[in-house]
Formats: structure tokens, C-alpha cells, sequence
């Protein structure tokens, strides 16, 4: 895990828009921390079990961050990315709330 200077998400109306390296067929499913994307910009890595087919680990990527974030699906959406490994993540709900949840997630 890296430090970098600016997190990987910020506070948008309606909740907080989060960058997201996924990692697909991990081990088990994990968020690793915040790394540097292609373009130098912070990325959250998570690792997914599922293999990325039939959007496996799209709803795992979903599925894992309602759980470890105490929200339901629902309220995350994949914005952009859906076949790549990047992609822009909208969690809907108190923004304040859900980047403060998000930095105790990276931090440990």
C-alpha cells in the first residue's frame, strides 16, 4: 500500500465517485490498499475472486464493498469500466460519512 498524496475517491452530490483497480480470479476477495493508477493518479486496489466473465466480478466488486462498508448494493454502481479493470464507482449515501468509512478501509 502506498501512500499518495490525494485519495482515490472525492465527494460528488449524492455520495462519493471512487477509482478502483480490480484485480480479478485473487486468491479471496480484498481491498489492498491505495496504489498509483497508468496515469499517476490514486487508485483503491481490490482483489476479486471471481473471474471477470458475465459480470462475476463486477457483482463482486459490489458485493464487497457493501459489506465492508455497511451499505447495501444497491447503493454502489459501476459508472464506467464495466470490462476493464479500472473503473469509476459511484456509493451513494453521506458523502462525508462514506469517504471517512473509505480512509479507515485503506488505513486498516
Amino acid at each position: 500500500m502506498s501512500k499518495h498524496p490525494t485519495p482515490p475517491w472525492r465527494i460528488v452530490p449524492g455520495g462519493v465517485l471512487l477509482s478502483v483497480r480490480a484485480t480479478p480470479r485473487a486468491s479471496r476477495s480484498v481491498v489492498a490498499g491505495i496504489g498509483a493508477g497508468a496515469e499517476g493518479r490514486a487508485v483503491m486496489m481490490v482483489r476479486i475472486a471471481a473471474p471477470p466473465s458475465e459480470g462475476a466480478a463486477n457483482a463482486a466488486l459490489v458485493d464487497l464493498l457493501a459489506a465492508r462498508l455497511g451499505l447495501r448494493k444497491r447503493d454502489i454502481t459501476i459508472r464506467s469500466g464495466e470490462t476493464g479493470r479500472n473503473k469509476q464507482v459511484h456509493i451513494a449515501g453521506n458523502g462525508v460519512q462514506i469517504a471517512a468509512d473509505l480512509a479507515a478501509l485503506v488505513t486498516g
